[in-house]
């Protein structure tokens, strides 16, 4: 593909923006219509095994490894010197990051995707857990917690040439995560027929996965072609939230990245998607049902862990988990142990209905 007319019209920041803002406003609109989340997935695993929200999610996350590996094997893709795969990885934030990070989804009641999506259909809820978020983690890439944050990162690294690589690790061949793919997904979409879920959802949820495998050949496409360099990556939310969040704070102008389009690109594409599906609705917190700290606490967890584990659910697990990355398959177990630990002693036990009131024909999930 030759970028040249856009260069010209745009610039190469400036296409780059724009891909990323027609990628967010397709999984934005996706995510908001198909419900996906991963805190729903995990509370519905430990409850009740294999049902509809963990067939939703598995369906994303396999379609994005299907997608990039497929690109990867038909040569439109080199992933080998990403960030995920390159230099130094931490292995104690993986697992200590993502133990943090999937508490703080079941706390805030959704992850960093799920909150941005939310909080674009009048869920004030969101809105507040997702500022918090970002100054929590902004702060502990830059700021006061980010020695806290080094330290624990340094705990445990892989730093050898392809340790960092799942494939490289346990000598797995190169048609390996694609097949890995192709079974996850066969799975996940026999349990959703199995248990009623509509296949617009499946469709939607389909896409979800596949913007993953957009993001990656938009940069990787542009960064042949582009004089700047510029990072090959694909959609990742805590990072890209704070610096996004500081920069109009902060700046007057701000630079015209993959990230810079990707953010309000999801907002305003779950904004639209619940015009049209009539289901932006202004909600607040409630004492009884909804208390602030739970959520404050979450915010914090989420912001903290997911800059430890490097990314959110969608940045370090399925954008990671697409090209094979160690650190990103380590954090998603953690992410999912985390998860149904702190549903198990915060909710269950109290037996509130944090999993229930699922319509399974429609595959529509509660907020």
């Amino acid at each position: 593909m030759n970028l040249e007319y856009l260069f010209g019209l745009f610039g190469e920041g400036g296409t780059v923006s724009l891909g990323g803002l027609a990628i967010g406003l397709a999984f934005g609109a996706l995510s908001q219509r198909s419900r996906f989340c991963m805190r729903a997935a995990t509370i519905e695993f430990f409850r009740f095994g294999l049902g509809p929200k963990v067939a939703i999610w598995v369906l994303a996350f396999a379609a994005a490894i299907i997608g990039t590996q497929g690109v990867i094997a038909a040569g439109l893709l080199d992933v080998t010197n990403v960030r995920q795969l390159t230099g130094q990885g931490s292995l104690s934030g993986a697992v200590i990051g993502g133990l943090m990070f999937g508490a703080g989804m079941v706390l805030a009641r959704g992850c960093a995707s799920r909150i941005l999506v939310l909080s674009a259909t009048g869920n004030l809820r969101a809105l507040v857990t997702g500022l918090i978020l970002t100054i929590i983690a902004q702060s502990s890439l830059r700021g006061v917690l980010s020695p806290l944050r080094e330290w624990i990162a340094g705990l445990w690294t892989v730093s050898d040439e392809g340790t960092r690589d799942l494939s490289y690790v346990f000598g797995l061949s190169d048609s390996t995560p694609l097949l890995v793919g192709l079974v996850l997904f066969a799975a996940a979409l026999a349990i959703a027929l199995r248990t009623g879920v509509s296949r617009w959802v499946i469709v939607g949820t389909t896409g979800v996965g596949l913007m993953i495998t957009a993001g990656w050949l938009l940069t990787y496409t542009i960064s042949l072609q582009s004089f700047t360099p510029l990072a090959v990556k694909s959609i990742s939310f805590i990072g890209p939230s704070a610096d996004t969040l500081m920069g109009l704070i902060d700046h007057t102008h701000l630079p015209l990245v993959f990230d810079l389009g990707l953010v309000p690109g999801v907002f305003a594409g779950s904004f639209l998607a619940s015009l049209v599906g009539r289901d932006f609705k202004f909600q607040c917190f409630s004492i009884e049902q909804n208390p602030m700290p739970r959520y404050i606490i979450g915010a914090a967890l989420m912001g903290f862990g997911g800059m430890l584990a490097g990314g959110c659910a969608v940045g370090a697990v399925m954008t990671g988990g697409s090209i094979f990355s160690l650190t990103a398959w380590m954090a998603f177990v953690a992410m999912w142990i985390g998860g149904g630990i702190t549903d198990y002693l915060v909710d269950r036990r109290q037996d509130v209905p944090a999993a229930q009131g699922i319509d399974i024909k429609s595959g529509l999930v509660p907020r």
